[in-house]
């Protein structure tokens, strides 16, 4: 599959880098600036920036233009202000709740834990995977070095590092120091012990609401997508995706990719989804609710996964039953 998206981690933006109105309303189409079953000249976007069509795709027919612009704000990406990107991802990160508070003790970590592992320097970088090997008597941490790309990630040490912790019962991220780095009799980096430890918390089967943008495609072969759908509710494996047409049966195979943002993260998932249910439309609602479980997810991919579920807790619905 191709990869149409690329990891930021997107900075608050400045007063003064904030788009004005007029900036914005500038780049906003109408439907009639849409065509069906005409490669498109520009790239479509979101209002926040998130991409929704790359420039040369097709809309399929009116249903799916009316089911844009029923669920986005549509925008030419090629007149968008570039600061409206960097400042819609945390635009209601200041009414996010404050996490609880956490102690090392409290995070039960094992040994085989999945962590990822960040520099603070490069904060821009999505989280690179590595396990849990070990326990010091003052705390300090031993695990696996990162890779990027296959090769290990460049760590110094006294360098602080952002790290996120999967637990059995939760996830938490927390800061550490390099310590050393070590070659023999295998390769391993020794962490300080965590400090600024914040933990969120997981239920079992849960989902969070959402409002994310998915570009589908028909069949779990291909390249490119061939449409754009919802994401209302989302949890760590799976998420339900709103289109304007059903997008195959029970048990058919989908390619998705969509961009998954909080307060802390920006980072994208591009993977195929088993369908588990389909709800047809109701009342004046033409719209398919589809109920997708997400499979061969990277082990970035997975941490980024669950990372939003906790982070948006506040949020929270529970399942009731299999994936919806």
């Amino acid at each position: 599959m191709n990869r149409p998206f690329h990891s930021l981690f997107a900075m608050s933006a400045s007063a003064e880098s904030t788009p004005s109105s007029s900036d914005i309303a500038s780049a906003v189409l109408t439907p009639d600036a849409l065509p069906v079953g005409t490669p498109l000249a520009w790239p479509v976007v979101d209002r926040d920036g998130t991409l929704l069509f790359e420039r040369g795709a097709m809309l399929v027919n009116d249903s799916e233009r009316a089911f844009l612009f029923e669920h986005f704000a549509p925008c030419r990406g090629d007149a968008l202000p570039a600061s409206a990107e960097a400042a819609g991802p945390h635009a209601d990160a200041a009414n996010e709740p404050p996490p609880a508070p956490a102690s090392v003790r409290d995070m039960h970590l094992t040994i085989g834990a999945s962590m990822g592992l960040r520099t603070q320097v490069n904060g821009g970088s999505p989280m690179q995977p590595c396990r849990l090997i070990g326990f010091a008597p003052n705390g300090a941490l031993f695990v696996t070095p990162p890779h990027i790309d296959g090769h290990p990630m460049p760590l110094l040490p006294g360098e602080n590092v952002e790290m996120v912790a999967i637990a059995s019962q939760a996830v938490f991220r927390f800061v550490c120091t390099v310590l050393t780095l070590h070659q023999a009799p295998l390769d391993y980096v020794v962490l300080s012990a965590p400090a600024a430890i914040r933990r969120l918390r997981q239920r079992k089967s849960i989902r969070v609401n959402a409002r994310i943008p998915v570009r589908y495609g028909i069949g779990d072969e291909g390249i490119g997508y061939d449409g754009i759908g919802l994401a209302k509710g989302i949890s760590a494996v799976g998420l339900s995706l709103t289109a304007s047409l059903q997008l195959g049966a029970v048990g058919d195979r989908v390619r998705i990719a969509f961009r998954l943002r909080s307060a802390a993260l920006d980072a994208p998932v591009e993977t195929t989804a088993i369908i588990r249910n389909v709800q047809p439309a109701r009342g004046d609602d033409p719209s398919i609710a589809h109920g997708l479980e997400l499979d061969h997810l990277t082990p970035a991919e997975q941490i980024a996964m669950k990372a939003y579920v906790f982070d948006r807790q506040e949020d929270l619905m529970y399942w009731s039953g299999g994936v919806k």
